[in-house]
C-alpha cells in the first residue's frame, strides 16, 4: 500500500478525550475514530490488525475441532426469559421493541441462543460438539471509556462446547486453555492465566487470560514460587495459618465505647491493633433473610467470595432497617445475635478459628465486648474464605512463596458452565441408556478488539506503538527520504520486490518532510522501517530500523529481502 493513498489521518496532539495509552495511540495513529460514546470505526490500519488477530483466533479454534458459525446480533427476549437472565442481566443489556412491540436485545453474549440451537443434537453419539463465532457484541456501559477497551460495541469470539458428561467437558476445557494460551502467545504478548469469578455467565470453574500491563485495570495476585495466580476477586492466601492462638481464654467484659463505632476509633480507644477486632456485617438476601458476616477488623470483605457462598443476590442492610429489627447500628456483634434474630445465619472467615480474646459489638448502642471467643460465646453456622488476599501473604497453594501483585488486562475467559443453561432451556440429549439428560456445557470467550488495545498497552513507548510482527498492520514500512530521481526509482523497485516476495509493505511515497515521516512511522509502529535516503546516495546501502529496539543496521539492497524474510520468520 502506498501511503499517499492510505486513509490514515494521524494526529500530532494527544486527544483530550483519551484516558489510556491504547486509546490515545489508536486515535493518533489513524487506526480508530469515535462515532459516539463507546462506538468506534476501525480505519484501514486498525482493521488490518483486527483481522490478523481474528485469523489467529480462528486458526487455533479450528485446530481443536471447533466449528465456526454466525449467530444473529438481535435476540428475542423469550430465550433470555427462559434462562432467567432477561432481568438479571440488568441495564447493561441493550433492549428494544420491534414494530409489533415484541422485546428484543442486542446480544451481549450468546449462551441462550446457542443452547437453543444445540437442542437439535439428539444423541450422545453426536457429542462432544464445539461451536464458535466471531461477532459484534453490545453492552450499554454506564460510562464507556478507554476506547475499544470498554466500549458499547465490541468484537468477540465466543465458543460453546456440549458434552455428555463432566469428564468430556474437562478434556475440552483443557484443550481450550491451551488454545487460548497459544492465541495470546502468537499475538506476541506476555500474559498470565488466572483463577476468576464466573459473574453473570455463571458456572463452577473459570479462568481469565490477563495480558500484563502497568495500566491494566485488573489486579492479579500470583505466587513467584509456584504456578498459582488469581484475579484479586478470587485470590486466597494462608495468612491466617500464621496466627498462633497461644492466649488463654479471658473473661468476657462489656466496655463503654461512647460514639465509637468504627474499627479505627474502637481500636484507638481500647489501645489494641485493628486485627484484634471482629467486624459484623449484616446483609439482606433476596428472600428477606439476614446474614451476619464476620471478618477480622484489619481485613476487607471480598464481595465476590460472599456471592459464591450465598449463591443469590444480597445487599448491605440499610441503616434505618437496623432499629426496625432491634439492632444497634455500628455496635452489632455475634454474641446473642441469633437470639435477637432467629432467622439470621452467621458466616465467618476462617481466620476467626485462630483468633482469641477479640473485640466485638455488644448489640447495644455505645458498647463493645472485649475477650470474645468463638464457641464459648457464640457459634458459627458456616466457615468460608471471605477476605481479599494481600501482597506478601503466604501462597494458598504451595505455602512457600509470598504473594505478589501485578496489573493485567483481561482479554479472554473460559468457563465450565455445567448444566446451568441446558436444564433451564431444555437442552437435552439421549444417553447410551436411552435416558434424557441435559448437556454439560463449556463457554470460552476472547475479546478480539480488546486484544488489539491490550497489545498497545503492553507494547508502546513515548514515540508510539510497537506492534509484534504477527499482528502488525504491515511487516515493513518503506520510507523514501529525499526528492532525487535516483532515490524515487530505487524506492519503487524495492517496493515492487517486497510485494513480489509477499512481504506486507507500506510505502511512504509522500512528498513531505523527513521528520514527519520518521515520527509517523514510529507512531504507527510497523516492526521494520526500511529507509532509502542519504546513505543510499552515498554508499548504495539501505538503513533498516527495528521499531522494538530502535536500533539501525545497514544492508545492501540485494540482501534486503532475505534479511527481512529471516526477521519475519524468527521474530
Amino acid at each position: 500500500m502506498r501511503q499517499s493513498q492510505l486513509f490514515a489521518p494521524t494526529l500530532k496532539e494527544e486527544p483530550t478525550e483519551a484516558e489510556i495509552i491504547s486509546h490515545k495511540l489508536m486515535l493518533r495513529a489513524g487506526m480508530l475514530r469515535k462515532i459516539a460514546g463507546g462506538i468506534y470505526t476501525f480505519l484501514p490500519l486498525g482493521f488490518r490488525v483486527l483481522k490478523k488477530v481474528e485469523n489467529i483466533v480462528r486458526q487455533e479454534m479450528n485446530a481443536v475441532g471447533a466449528q465456526e458459525l454466525l449467530m444473529p446480533v438481535l435476540q428475542p427476549s423469550e430465550l433470555w426469559q427462559k434462562s432467567g437472565r432477561w432481568y438479571a442481566y440488568g441495564q447493561e443489556m441493550m433492549r428494544m421493541k420491534d414494530r409489533h412491540q415484541r422485546d428484543f436485545a442486542l446480544g451481549p453474549t450468546h449462551e441462550e441462543l446457542i443452547t437453543h440451537l444445540a437442542s437439535e443434537i439428539r444423541s450422545y453419539k453426536e457429542l462432544p460438539k464445539i461451536l464458535y463465532q466471531i461477532q459484534v457484541k453490545f453492552r450499554d456501559e454506564v460510562r464507556p471509556r478507554f476506547g475499544v477497551m470498554r466500549s458499547r460495541e465490541f468484537i468477540m469470539k465466543d465458543a460453546y462446547s456440549f458434552h455428555a458428561d463432566q469428564n468430556s467437558l474437562d478434556e475440552t476445557y483443557q484443550k481450550m486453555h491451551k488454545a487460548y494460551s497459544r492465541i495470546v502467545e502468537r499475538c506476541g504478548l506476555s500474559y498470565r492465566a488466572v483463577k476468576a469469578a464466573t459473574g453473570l455467565i455463571g458456572g463452577a470453574v473459570s479462568e481469565e487470560f490477563q495480558v500484563l500491563a502497568e495500566t491494566g485495570e485488573d489486579t492479579i495476585i500470583y505466587c513467584p514460587k509456584c504456578s498459582y495466580a488469581a484475579n484479586i476477586e478470587m485470590a486466597s492466601s494462608r495468612w491466617w495459618h500464621l496466627l498462633e492462638p497461644d492466649e488463654t481464654l479471658a473473661a468476657r467484659e462489656k466496655i463503654h465505647t461512647p460514639g465509637k463505632s468504627s474499627v479505627e476509633d474502637v481500636a484507638k480507644l481500647l489501645g489494641v491493633p485493628k486485627s484484634k477486632l471482629v467486624k459484623t456485617l449484616i446483609y439482606q438476601v433476596d428472600d428477606n433473610r439476614l446474614v451476619a458476616v464476620l471478618i477480622p477488623g484489619h481485613k476487607n470483605l471480598n464481595p465476590t467470595k460472599l456471592a459464591r457462598i450465598l449463591e443469590t443476590e444480597f445487599e448491605m442492610l440499610e441503616e434505618e432497617e437496623f432499629s426496625k429489627r432491634g439492632l444497634a447500628f455500628g455496635f452489632v456483634g455475634p454474641i446473642d445475635l441469633s437470639n435477637d434474630l432467629s432467622n439470621i445465619e452467621i458466616i465467618a472467615d476462617h481466620s476467626l478459628k485462630k483468633m482469641r480474646n477479640f473485640v466485638t459489638g455488644a448489640n447495644q448502642k455505645d458498647y463493645h465486648w472485649i475477650n470474645s471467643n468463638v464457641e464459648r460465646d457464640f457459634l458459627i453456622d458456616k466457615w468460608a474464605d471471605l477476605v481479599f488476599a494481600e501482597e506478601n501473604e503466604p501462597c494458598s497453594e504451595c505455602g512457600k512463596g509470598q504473594l505478589k501483585v501485578m496489573q493485567g488486562i483481561e482479554v479472554g475467559q473460559i468457563f465450565q458452565l455445567g448444566t446451568k443453561y441446558s436444564e433451564k432451556m431444555g437442552g437435552t440429549f439421549i444417553d447410551q441408556n436411552g435416558k434424557t439428560k441435559p448437556f454439560v456445557m463449556g463457554c470460552y470467550g476472547i475479546g478480539v478488539s480488546r486484544l488489539v488495545a491490550a497489545a498497545i498497552e503492553q507494547l508502546s513507548d513515548e514515540y508510539g506503538i510497537i506492534w509484534p510482527m504477527s499482528i502488525a498492520p504491515y511487516q515493513v514500512h518503506l520510507l523514501l527520504v529525499g526528492k532525487e530521481d535516483k532515490l524515487k526509482q530505487n524506492a519503487e523497485e524495492i517496493y515492487e520486490s517486497l510485494l513480489e516476495a509477499k512481504v506486507e509493505a507500506l510505502y511512504d511515497d509522500r512528498q513531505i518532510s523527513p521528520g514527519i515521516k520518521f515520527s509517523e512511522a514510529d507512531l504507527i509502529g510497523i516492526p521494520l522501517q526500511v529507509i532509502i535516503g542519504k546513505k543510499f546516495l552515498n554508499e548504495s546501502k539501505l538503513e533498516v530500523k527495528e521499531r522494538r529496539t530502535n536500533k539501525r543496521v545497514t544492508i545492501e539492497p540485494d540482501k534486503l529481502i532475505k534479511w527481512i524474510k529471516n526477521k519475519i520468520e524468527h521474530v
